[in-house]
């Protein structure tokens, strides 16, 4: 009954849902009407908080696109990307090929939420090619769901963040070690469950007919690199395909992660973002080699880059106009001790549909969350977990992070998210009575 109800509910959405800049740009107007009549104003002051806010989170943009990049550009060496093809032809059957796909990305998420996006892509890309048995759209869906385990995992931009020395809320809740955030036996049982339960109703939503299989997108040939098949004799073609210059800077890159974890440094986005760089500089082939697969993941990661300065003039239209501090005082008013970690959750999330960006909206709701949270005598560590989650969670129905899966495997946002809606009320349930209990 209910992969009927999925599949039904999958042709709704996938005949009314638009594409993914659509929905920034419509989102962009909603917000911009919506801080109008919330605080009446002159419209010119939230043209300019549009405007300035394009620019405001230039330097995290960087880090998450770095951040994005150099995962998927790990994930293309070529002895990870053969062992993640080996794994990927035991799946011969559809519930091998659901799980093997939904536990592989789960574990890259966890790892890293740049590695997963090309992981879970390349996993369901392979599942598919080997299994027409597999419905390829709920076979995506796999790959992208984890995304809601992230936040627990070593890439959490809120529990990374707050884990940095001078974060810009460290005046008032300090420096928080991943031990009260990401490394919290609250956390790991949130993780744990989700890991557990979601591939469970994964198999019930699978189709029993009308299998879609996979279907190799149309490409056009590569233009042929003359570097490629270049005289290696020539001092400048060796240097750009030597692998001693890539161990040697890649090996650097790593002696200084070991001297930063070694000096009781925590783990922040720097320091994932070198880790990611430097062992991709070392496996890869040459430096030419990792040029290339840089430009490849460049082409995936457009929609993002594109589409993030929209989402921070969101998050600038939320704050000028006070639209978002109403949303979040709002709810935390009507919360108490007790209750008070579960509506940031839910505040989290309805945050997150406007603006998804973990670091760009614990920018947002931080400020205001964490004074209330101090003065009802809430632990600062508990609440930036609960938005933690609360952005992960609703990441299943914006479709921002989706887009650069579902540029290497070839199907639209609307293929996908009639699945991820439903996922997402079973998060949103589970997750909200877990966060009561076990923080």
């Amino acid at each position: 009954m209910l992969n009927r109800m999925a599949e039904s509910f999958s042709k709704f959405v996938s005949r009314y849902l638009p594409d993914a800049f659509v929905i920034a740009v419509l989102m962009t107007l909603f917000v911009f009407i919506l801080g109008f009549f919330s605080s009446p104003k002159d419209p010119l002051d939230l043209v300019r908080s549009y405007g300035d806010g394009f620019w405001v989170y230039l330097a995290f943009t960087m880090q998450m696109i770095l951040l994005l990049m150099t995962g998927m550009v790990l994930a293309t060496v070529p002895f990870i990307r053969k062992g993640l093809e080996k794994i990927s032809a035991k799946a011969n059957t559809a519930t091998k090929a659901y799980l093997f796909t939904f536990f592989i990305s789960a574990a890259a998420y966890y790892i890293n939420w740049g590695l997963a996006v090309v992981v879970g892509a390349i996993v369901a890309r392979e599942v598919g090619k080997r299994n027409d048995k597999a419905h390829f759209p709920l076979l995506v869906a796999c790959a992208y769901t984890p995304t809601v385990l992230y936040t627990a995992g070593l890439s959490s931009s809120i529990g990374l963040t707050v884990a940095t020395e001078g974060h810009f809320l460290a005046d008032v809740m300090g420096v928080i070690p991943t031990s009260e955030t990401i490394f919290h036996p609250g956390t790991i049982i949130i993780f744990l469950t989700l890991l557990l339960t979601l591939p469970i109703f994964i198999l019930l939503l699978a189709p029993k007919k009308n299998i879609i299989p996979y279907t190799p997108p149309k490409t056009k040939p590569l233009p042929k690199n003359n570097t490629q098949d270049a005289d290696e004799s020539v001092p400048a073609v060796y240097l750009e395909k030597t692998p001693i210059l890539g161990i040697v800077i890649g090996a650097i890159g790593l002696i200084y992660v070991i001297l930063r974890l070694s000096s009781n440094s925590d783990l922040d986005l720097n320091i994932i973002n070198m880790t990611f760089l430097s062992l991709g500089l070392l496996f890869h082939r040459s430096l030419w080699q990792y040029g290339n697969a840089f430009k490849e993941a460049a082409s995936s990661i457009s929609p993002i880059i594109l589409q993030f300065p929209f989402y921070a003039a969101i998050i600038a239209i939320l704050g000028s106009s006070g639209l978002g501090e109403r949303i979040i005082t709002g709810l935390a008013s009507i919360s108490n001790q007790e209750t008070f970690a579960v509506f940031s959750y839910w505040t989290a999330g309805i945050v997150n549909i406007l603006a998804p960006s973990g670091g760009g909206q614990w920018a947002l709701q931080g400020p205001l969350q964490i004074p209330a949270a101090i003065q009802a005598g809430v632990d600062p560590a508990t609440v930036a977990m609960a938005v933690g989650w609360g952005d992960a969670w609703t990441n299943l129905i914006q479709p921002f992070w989706a887009l650069p899966i579902l540029s290497i495997v070839g199907l639209h946002i609307r293929h996908i998210m009639g699945y991820c809606i439903l996922l997402s009320i079973w998060v949103g349930v589970i997750t909200s009575i877990l966060i009561y209990f076990v923080y």
